[in-house]
């Protein structure tokens, strides 16, 4: 019985961390992302330790035809894939206005429609085969609105609203959608959005191997929602959507201003 995940943004922080996660249990990978020498890197570490076998594919999926050109290089290695982690993404500090469009449009093409069109084209082989696991990694900065990172925290709640949706609608096929909603993971993602020197990323967080854990675990448990770690899951969950918008607003805005 073959046990494949293919996982997306896997070259570093929690997409690196899922591809160690899964293989330590056996099962094998294909691996994506642009950097073809850090997944190579990635694919001798996993193979030497675990003993699987670890596909490369270098690929920019946040191209218009970048999750197509994915999907026909899985579809010509033969490959069949039974778990989808959809992990690839990235943020953007600053006022809306302020920001470069065109930096803001290609993390919707990226954190969404590639997301979207990934998941169709793989989604409907799962049915096919009538079983499958999906995990698209949200955050929980898709459960509210998200001053001075708005494109970001919206392309997330997107995330959020889409995979349980499309589990609804796949469950009885055999197919599970899960939304991993993590707080502050400690990886690059900060440095690459730009939030160094701002309140969020002082906050202690999880580890990206202790996030991909737990993702992964809930996936597995056919959960539909999981956030990181217990006490946020809590406020994101129940106090922060009994609280005044414009409070909730003030207060992420606060948390996001260099300091």
């Amino acid at each position: 019985m073959s046990n494949i995940a293919l996982i997306t943004g896997a070259s570093s922080g929690i997409g690196r961390a899922f591809a160690h996660y899964h293989a330590s249990l056996g099962g094998d990978v294909i691996i994506v992302a642009r950097r073809k020498d850090a997944l190579q890197s990635l694919k001798t570490e996993l193979e030497q330790q675990f003993g699987i076998t670890a596909t490369v594919i270098a690929q920019d999926i946040g191209t218009p035809e970048g999750a197509h050109a994915l999907y026909k290089a899985v579809q010509k290695a033969k490959i069949q894939v039974d778990i989808l982690i959809n992990n690839a993404g990235f943020g953007g500090h600053g006022a809306f206005i302020d920001r470069n469009l065109d930096e803001d449009l290609a993390m919707i093409d990226l954190n969404v429609k590639s997301l979207v069109t990934l998941t169709h084209l793989v989604a409907r082989d799962m049915v096919a085969q009538k079983s499958g696991k999906i995990l698209n990694v949200g955050s929980t900065a898709g459960m509210m609105p998200g001053p001075l990172q708005a494109t970001y925290f919206a392309t997330k709640a997107y995330v959020n609203s889409f995979s349980q949706a499309i589990d609804q609608e796949m469950r009885g096929q055999g197919v599970t959608s899960t939304v991993l909603a993590p707080g502050y993971v400690h990886t690059e993602f900060a440095a690459t959005a730009n939030l160094e020197g701002t309140g969020l990323v002082k906050q202690k967080g999880k580890t990206a191997a202790q996030t991909a854990k737990i993702g992964y675990d809930a996936m597995m448990r056919g959960k539909l929602h999981v956030v990181n770690e217990t006490m946020l899951g809590f406020m994101v969950n129940w106090v922060i959507p009994m609280a005044p918008r414009r409070m909730v607003m003030s207060m992420v805005q606060g948390m996001q201003k260099k300091k």
